[in-house]
Order: C-alpha cells, then sequence, then structure tokens
C-alpha cells in the first residue's frame, strides 16, 4: 500500500515510471480533449449545417478554450511553488482586501451593463466591447480556496480555538460561498465544503463543526424554500415522474439518455437526447449524452480519468512540506473531485438537479482555464517536492501530513 504514495501513479496501473505531475497532465489532456469532441457532438443539429470533420471541431470555440486551458495547465506548471510562502501576506488586513475583492466580483453579475443574465439567472459577466463572457463564481470557488490554504498556514495555532480560530475562518469564507448560492446554489455548497475540510485539515476540531452544521443547514434549507424553482427540483428528486413534462422532465430525459447507450452506446453523433429532449445538453448534463454515445465504455474513461487526476493529486498533496502547500493543494483536488462527484450524482438521478458543471468536460471558457490552471498548480508542486527530494536524498517523503517541516508560523503535530 505504502509504494502507491509515493509521488508516482504505479498504484494505479498506469505505468511503473509515471509520475504523479505526468498522471494529472495526461487526465487533464484527456478530459479535455474529450469535452471538445463530446460539447461538439452534443450541438449537433438536424438541418444544412456543416457535418462533423476534424476541420469544424478543431475550429470551434471549444478548441480554441481547450488551448487555453493546456496554456493555463502547463503556465501555472511554471510557477516557483517553493517561493510562495515567503511571498504571502502575514496579516489580515490584508486576507480582508482578498476576500472583499472576491465578493465584489460575485457582486458585479448585478451590475446593469456588467451582469448577464441566462434563463433567469445572474451567473455570467458581459466585459463591454469586447463581448466576453466569464463566470465569476469561477473566480470565487479557486479564489476561496487560495484564502483559506493562507488561513490554515498563518493562524493554525488558533484554529483549535472556537472564537479566536474557526469563526474567524468562517468569517472570511462564509460571505462569499453565500453570496454564490444566491444564484448557483450547487457552487455556493462547493465552496463552502472544501473550505470546511481544509479548515478540519489545518487544524479545527470536528465538534467545533458539528455545533455549526445546524446553522450551515438552515441557512442551504431557507436558500431551497424561498425559491419555488428549488423546491420544484427537490420534489423532482423524490418523484420526477409525478410531473414527467415539468418539474421531473429533466431529470427523466438524463436518466433516458444514460440507459439508451447500454453498454456500446449509440455512437459518437449518433444520440438521440440531444435533439431538443435533453435540457442543458452541452453543460451540466454533457455526462449523459456520453452515456448515450458511448455507453458503458464512455462513462468507465470519464471516471478513470477523473480518478487518476484526483488520485495522482492527493500523492502530490502528502509530498509537500510547507503547510500553505498542502493546504492549497488539498483544496484544488477536493474542489474538482466533489464537483466532478456532484455533477455525476445529479446526472445519474442520485442527487436533485442542479446547476454544476463537470469540470475540463462541460462546455465552458471559464472553468477550463482555471480548472486547468489550478491542477497546474498541482504539477508545480511536485516539480518542487521531487528536486528537494533530490536534493536531500536521505528525507523521509512517508511521514504524514502533520509531521512535516513547517514554513509558516508554527509546526504541529498529527
Amino acid at each position: 500500500m505504502e509504494r502507491w504514495w509515493n509521488g508516482d501513479c504505479d498504484g494505479l496501473g498506469i505505468a511503473p515510471s509515471l509520475r504523479a505531475r505526468d498522471g494529472i497532465i495526461l487526465g487533464v489532456l484527456g478530459l479535455l480533449c474529450l469535452g471538445v469532441v463530446m460539447v461538439w457532438s452534443a450541438g449537433l443539429s438536424v438541418g444544412d449545417g456543416p457535418g462533423v470533420t476534424v476541420t469544424t471541431i478543431l475550429t470551434s470555440r471549444s478548441a480554441v478554450y481547450l488551448a487555453l486551458a493546456v496554456a493555463a495547465l502547463f503556465g501555472a506548471s511554471r510557477v516557483p511553488m517553493h517561493r510562495m510562502a515567503g511571498l504571502l501576506p502575514r496579516s489580515n488586513r490584508a486576507a480582508a482586501v482578498y476576500t472583499a475583492a472576491l465578493l465584489l466580483v460575485v457582486i458585479s453579475v448585478y451590475v446593469p451593463g456588467l451582469g448577464h443574465a441566462v434563463n433567469g439567472s445572474h451567473r455570467w459577466i458581459r466585459l463591454p466591447l469586447i463581448g466576453l463572457t466569464f463566470q465569476p463564481s469561477e473566480i470565487a470557488k479557486w479564489g476561496a480556496v487560495v484564502l483559506i490554504a493562507w488561513f490554515g498556514w498563518r493562524h493554525g495555532d488558533n484554529l483549535p480555538r472556537f472564537r479566536r480560530g474557526l469563526l474567524v475562518g468562517l468569517a472570511f469564507v462564509a460571505p462569499i460561498a453565500a453570496l454564490v448560492a444566491l444564484e448557483d446554489l450547487g457552487t455556493g455548497v462547493l465552496i463552502a465544503l472544501v473550505a470546511s475540510v481544509l479548515l478540519l485539515a489545518a487544524g479545527a476540531r470536528v465538534w467545533h463543526f458539528a455545533a455549526l452544521a445546524p446553522i450551515g443547514l438552515l441557512a442551504v434549507f431557507a436558500a431551497i424554500v424561498t425559491s419555488p424553482y428549488r423546491v420544484r427540483r427537490l420534489t423532482a428528486f423524490v418523484d420526477p415522474y409525478a410531473d414527467p413534462q415539468g418539474a421531473g422532465y429533466h431529470m427523466i430525459q438524463s436518466l433516458v439518455a444514460i440507459a439508451n447507450g447500454k453498454v456500446a452506446g449509440r455512437g459518437l453523433g449518433f444520440g438521440l437526447q440531444k435533439f431538443g429532449y435533453l435540457p442543458e445538453d452541452r453543460t451540466d448534463f454533457l455526462f449523459a449524452v456520453i452515456c448515450e454515445e458511448l455507453g458503458v465504455w464512455g462513462a468507465f474513461i470519464v471516471s478513470a480519468l477523473i480518478l487518476t487526476v484526483v488520485w495522482c493529486g492527493i500523492s502530490i498533496v502528502r509530498r509537500q512540506r510547507d503547510v500553505f502547500l498542502q493546504l492549497l493543494g488539498l483544496g484544488v483536488v477536493l474542489t474538482f473531485g466533489i464537483q466532478a462527484m456532484m455533477n455525476l450524482a445529479v446526472v445519474t438521478g442520485l442527487a436533485p438537479t442542479k446547476g454544476i458543471a463537470l469540470p475540463l468536460l462541460s462546455s465552458g471558457g471559464t472553468g477550463w482555464i482555471l480548472t486547468a490552471g489550478s491542477l497546474g498548480l498541482l504539477v508545480a508542486m511536485d516539480r518542487v517536492s521531487e528536486a528537494q527530494l533530490a536534493a536531500r536524498p536521505d528525507a523521509d517523503d512517508q511521514q504524514p501530513m502533520h509531521d512535516h517541516q513547517r514554513t509558516g508560523s508554527r509546526a504541529q503535530a498529527a
């Protein structure tokens, strides 16, 4: 078992010499390439438009996003992560300014002339003149990971305390998650979940979280009952066939697409549900199209690529000796993995319908670029840890997370 965590991915049976960062790069490239092909396939329509050719796929908008995401991946992989601790601010004032900036980004969706509503949902910003559209919630999601990683690194000694530790950390991230949840409950819950796990990993006490859990659950309950469409989604999850042409339509069509794929699938481009039956087939429900056209094998490929990224990411996190890099890497892995799990649960009918994308697959330029860039930071971390081990060949890289030497202001035992 221990050799599975030595920074290589041989525990997955990929290749004995495959390094963890190679597994992440291959996983990201595989998901992006599959995403370009499947987004194009899901966007097909009956008519006189251009057919599916290599040229039409390579010149599509998704191909441009793929190129930008790959550039973000390899650009982030060259960031000198070993110098991060020395560049990070030490004061809470700097963190407060950073938090305020993230809040302003989220609030900007309501600014007239800047916010861009789709289907009544204010989740996008359209920049004037250039017409570029992006999702502020994506910036807030990854920005919150950096914020909580910083807080755990800087104030880990205080986290076991309730008022001076945990409450202060929650005061930073709770407004971000709450504002995002107003328009995107799924992403808001994702931010809160990742932040909670990071605070626990940094030293917060479980019973403190247990005491606050009713407040969090009450907030989610209030967000649901105050939005009629969310109530309909919840009732449709309980019994989608109670309103098959209304609230339950989305989930039913997704399950039909998955069932029609069977083992081998209908074939790439030959799916039927995308022709006006399955809503959001290019975005949140792209996995249903994959299952219909590529069958069980397509679902297996997607799951294997996601698990490869998560597994190799965890192995990189375990090798880090800097507490900030440990928490940052863990936050990246958790955000990617939990978001993928949430999307797959929704598409397969295991969770109520919510607007959350399948990372690196569902159509969306902001998500692809920021997710690939964040995973690129894991690649950069692996380069640093490998260089450190090469410089210190006798170093023991199998110590647990909290036994490593701290570069922050504390040294905490496991």
